[in-house]
């Protein structure tokens, strides 16, 4: 019979989610246990996610600047790139670089670690399978866990779609990031952040870049006059967006792919050096044995919880892409968090109008709280106020003068409800806004706020003082 083992707080999944809610429960004073069956720490969004992707955005954005270098009088070589001492770089000095920051917080606040394939065999008890090489120090696997309290953090994994089974040339997001060379001609099945994000960065490579979408528009969610700015942006890059679409199969050599889709009935076939398909992630709820619990699934496999993320096991919670709300790496830290400190009686909670979201196109799109349409849904009368980065000086010198800051807020008293930024340095932008969302301010508290001078976030004021109507620069 195995040794059985009792531990304090469990946590399953080294992701975003799991590494901050271990550190927490540390913090307040919990022994913590971690168990990750991945050789590595910091979960999808660190290894092959958020990060990776966003420094391949970055080689891009370095790539066409120096390309654009003569429109401000610089004269210089044609760029050239060796994709090989990029994606070194991406792994080297980037994703190795946080991990290996991950692991070094998880041992100053004494978490162990284990990496291993967690399965439930009940609602207090657990079992470690070794899953390969041990890469962190424990080496308990296969053995049995009492556990006061669990946390789960197992993540989620990309949509495999019939006819596009991924392997060879067919991609998923993460082989998606790290291809071997840079295709001179890359397909793209589905329209969503990642896909647009990709395509957009291969694209700045030197890809020609076709985006497969099924819905009539790229970047579902996203306001249609937003979306509009960064389909420019696309065809100015010559990428091809298709709508509407179905995605039929692929059809691989050694050399190429032909990807099939059709458009009102009529097929096309177009021929790439790799295709990468992201419709979706499906959380990964399947093989924790949570049927030997009183944890309960969706139809989509999401598990159920309280706003704290507890499960109808009152020991269990569920955070990250397992739980409602957001598949996003910013909601899974917080949820952590709220978890451990529920954990620890503390009485947090989560509230999920708060939490923004961004997609890194060129230009950046960020987004927070309500939109008007979901504002007249809830039965609340909104007004907008809308300043476009074409009247910021600083966008104007930076050559990225395209897109907007739009304010969303109740009729009656102003209060802010929503926020959408499209333009330069949204990601970083949407911040306030999220503030303020969180915060129930109104669009007074920002307009009194002095924003300096020349910066980005100047268009976030200057639409307040539209919403008063005072506007000064348009």
């Amino acid at each position: 019979m195995a040794d059985v083992e009792k531990k304090e707080t469990v946590i399953i999944g080294a992701g975003p989610g799991g590494y901050v809610a271990a550190i927490r429960a540390s913090e307040l004073g919990q022994k913590v246990t971690l168990i990750e069956k991945s050789d590595t720490l910091g979960g999808v969004c660190l290894n092959v996610g958020c990060v990776p992707s966003k420094a391949l955005i970055q080689a891009g954005h370095r790539f066409q600047e120096a390309n654009d270098a003569s429109t401000y009088g610089i004269t210089t070589q044609p760029a050239t790139i060796d994709f090989k001492k990029t994606q070194d770089w991406k792994q080297k000095k980037v994703v190795d670089r946080m991990t290996s920051g991950v692991k070094m917080l998880l041992n100053k606040h004494k978490v162990e670690i284990i990496q291993g394939e967690a399965v439930l065999d009940s609602d207090t008890q657990l079992r470690v399978m070794p899953v390969g090489p041990q890469q962190f120090m424990s080496t308990n696997t296969g053995t049995t866990i009492q556990f006061d309290n669990l946390i789960i953090a197992s993540g989620s994994h990309p949509i495999e779609i019939p006819g596009f089974k991924f392997e060879g040339r067919v991609v998923d997001s993460t082989g998606g990031l790290n291809l071997p060379e840079i295709p001179k001609e890359f397909v793209v099945i589905g329209g969503g952040y990642v896909g647009t994000e990709l395509a957009g960065a291969y694209a700045n490579l030197g890809s020609h870049v076709t985006i497969i979408e099924g819905l009539p528009s790229i970047l579902a969610g996203f306001s249609k006059d937003m979306v509009s700015v960064v389909l420019k942006s696309l065809k100015k890059k010559g990428v091809d967006v298709v709508t509407s679409a179905t995605a039929k199969k692929a059809v691989q050599d050694d050399q190429s792919v032909s990807v099939t889709y059709e458009v009102d009935g009529k097929e096309t076939t177009v021929k790439a050096d790799y295709c990468m398909v992201t419709v979706g992630r499906r959380p990964n709820t399947d093989d924790l044995g949570l049927e030997y619990t009183k944890v309960k699934l969706d139809d989509h496999g999401i598990v159920q919880t309280d706003e704290q993320g507890r499960t109808d096991s009152p020991h269990i919670f569920a955070i990250g892409d397992i739980a409602s709300g957001p598949a996003l790496a910013h909601k899974a830290f917080f949820q952590g968090k709220v978890a451990a400190g529920a954990i620890a009686g503390k009485n947090t909670a989560n509230d999920y109008i708060g939490v923004p979201g961004v997609c890194f196109t060129d230009p950046e799109m960020a987004v927070v709280g309500m939109t008007q349409a979901q504002a007249k849904d809830k039965g609340v009368e909104v007004a907008t106020a809308k300043f476009p980065f074409a009247g910021n000086a600083r966008a104007v010198s930076l050559d990225e003068a395209e897109g907007f800051v739009r304010l969303i807020y109740t009729k009656d008293d102003k209060t802010i409800l929503g926020g959408e930024v499209v333009g330069p340095g949204a990601s970083d932008l949407i911040a306030e806004l999220s503030l303020a969302v969180n915060g129930r301010m109104n669009v007074e508290d920002i307009a009194l706020t002095i924003h300096p001078h020349p910066t980005l976030s100047e268009p976030i004021q200057e639409a307040a003082d539209v919403a008063l109507g005072f506007p000064t620069h348009i």
